[in-house]
């Protein structure tokens, strides 16, 4: 999705940076600037350093919101004693971002759920600082991961929501560049 909606912000003028985790996917269109990064640390870090000069940010990135205490750097063996792993919440990407927004700048998130879901996203745009959230469903056949169309709501900060039919990743960021240019 995120790949989708860099195309399509390029496509109608805008200067595009792509800050994406490992993935096998190009960019095509000359005015994105692609910024591969391997850790939710370091998407936080790449994020914080631009996102104070952008007019926004869409942030598509479904990062993990808990990592390793200690990550082995070597295969661990296998034992007959059962293995423990202590996890750490990592930083949250859009909550900081929404807490550094200066007026003018517009934040979009994702949401995807699997209950609740629009309870949990209205939770979402609020407490992040959110301009909009987009929510996926789980409960959607051909949509989120893994395929090449979504189903999704549009939610604005103003109370608004807009309903879309499954569609092709690429009509579905052509949606959400839109509203944004509503907002």
């Amino acid at each position: 999705m995120g790949f989708a909606i860099a195309e399509e912000m390029a496509s109608r003028g805008a200067g595009v940076i792509l800050i994406c985790g490992p993935v096998n996917l190009e960019t095509h269109h000359p005015s994105i600037r692609r910024v591969d990064v391997t850790s939710a640390d370091e998407m936080f870090e790449v994020c914080m350093e631009h996102f104070p000069v952008c007019d926004g940010a869409v942030m598509t990135a479904a990062v993990a919101d808990y990592a390793p205490v200690v990550s082995e750097t070597e295969k661990i063996k296998r034992t007959e004693t059962n293995l423990h792993i202590e996890l750490r919440p990592n930083r949250d990407i859009a909550a900081e971002l929404g807490r550094i927004k200066k007026k003018g700048q517009i934040l979009v998130g994702f949401a995807l759920e699997s209950q609740n879901e629009l309870k949990n996203a209205v939770s979402k745009l609020k407490t992040k600082n959110l301009d909009m959230i987009v929510l996926n469903s789980l409960k959607d056949p051909g949509a989120g991961f893994g395929f090449d169309t979504n189903k999704v709501s549009i939610l604005t900060s103003d109370g608004q929501v807009f309903n879309y039919p499954l569609k092709s990743k690429q009509e579905v960021a052509v949606d959400i560049v839109d509203r944004m240019l509503d907002f």
